[in-house]
């Protein structure tokens, strides 16, 4: 079966196409780099990008992937979470194209996708899983017995790890997104020199909050009078980032360790993250956990990982009509994830 994937939950415009459930066929994202100016992405601007990279595209993931039209057998599109506007611009386009081919159609989670980015990285993982959804959006903690069964063991109460990435960037004269600039600048730094707080660290407390810290730097700061340079700026970046990376890990960990679960995945765009990635990996080491990361273009919102969901929906037999809708939240979606 091949699958067409579509994202436009947010400032990317992805494309994908998948054999099988697991052959990636091709898979195109298009950035939207005007958002830069503003610090953080406008929902407007971002809508009317997508209705402008669509069709384009979607013709590139065709084309790569050596298919026409015609042969896609069906199609998923992001229809929850995400911004409202940019959701609309993929899914009245998946509508639209599947009515006209006449093939199945299937709204997906945006998250769920990020789940599934392991699946595509390492099919036989083993099950059952805690899985760290690191994005700018969203940070949880999310239990996975089988493909389609979760529960949510822990989540961020206030800012997610992106977001804190991207508002100390900005205090710091960053470009948006900065935590790629954040890690580059930062490397070799010393994560000790700033005593910067980790929240919430109780045992057995799994959910998150990244607004002290953020808080935190910006008094900092404050106290320093002065964006710092050089070697100092090197260790200031390298201990926010310990503080995130150190509160990410550790709860992770405690989570796969207190519910006997043998496995742990990543997912989301923080998952990118260097530091995030090799802490990661040497705690699971250290613990006997398996630690499953995916590539770093599985991590970003591509159109792969949402075919990959919309292939075991289409398989258990999940369909969707031309009534789908899109939604902000994933609470308020007529099939929560």
């Amino acid at each position: 079966m091949l699958v067409l994937g579509i994202d436009t939950s947010c400032d990317e415009t992805a494309a994908a196409v998948l054999s099988d459930g697991r052959t990636i066929l091709s898979s195109i994202v298009a950035s939207q780099a005007i958002h830069a100016q503003f610090g953080g992405v406008v929902p407007e601007y971002a809508s009317r990008a997508h209705m402008q990279l669509i069709v384009p595209i979607v013709t590139q993931a065709l084309e790569k992937a050596g298919i026409g039209y015609g042969q896609i057998d069906a199609i998923a599109v992001t229809n929850r979470p995400g911004l409202v506007g940019c959701l609309l611009v993929g899914v009245s386009f998946a509508k639209a194209l599947a009515y006209s081919l006449d093939v199945p159609i299937v709204g997906v989670d945006h998250i769920e996708g990020h789940v599934f980015a392991s699946q595509l990285a390492q099919p036989d993982l083993r099950l059952p899983a805690v899985c760290l959804i690191a994005s700018g959006g969203h940070t949880e903690l999310i239990r996975v017995d089988a493909w389609g069964e979760y529960e949510t063991l822990g989540r961020t109460r206030d800012d997610a790890a992106g977001e804190a990435f991207d508002k100390v960037g900005k205090m710091l004269g960053m470009t948006y997104p900065a935590g790629p600039e954040i890690e580059q600048k930062g490397r070799g730094g010393n994560p000790a020199a700033f005593a910067f707080p980790r929240a919430m660290m109780q045992r057995g407390n799994l959910d998150f909050s990244f607004s002290g810290l953020k808080t935190a730097v910006r008094y900092k700061l404050g106290d320093m009078g002065a964006v710092p340079r050089d070697d100092e700026l090197r260790d200031f970046l390298a201990s926010f980032q310990a503080a995130v990376v150190e509160a990410l890990v550790t709860k992770t960990m405690w989570a796969a360790v207190e519910n006997g679960v043998p496995t742990v995945m990543l997912g989301g765009g923080v998952a990118a993250n260097g530091a995030l990635r090799a802490h990661l990996a040497e705690e699971g080491a250290r613990l006997g956990v398996e630690v499953v990361i995916p590539p770093r273009e599985f991590c970003t919102d591509n159109g792969a990982i949402i075919a990959a969901v919309g292939n075991a929906l289409l398989t258990r037999g999940q369909r969707d009509g031309l009534e789908l809708g899109v939604s902000a939240s994933r609470e308020k979606a007529a099939r929560p994830f």
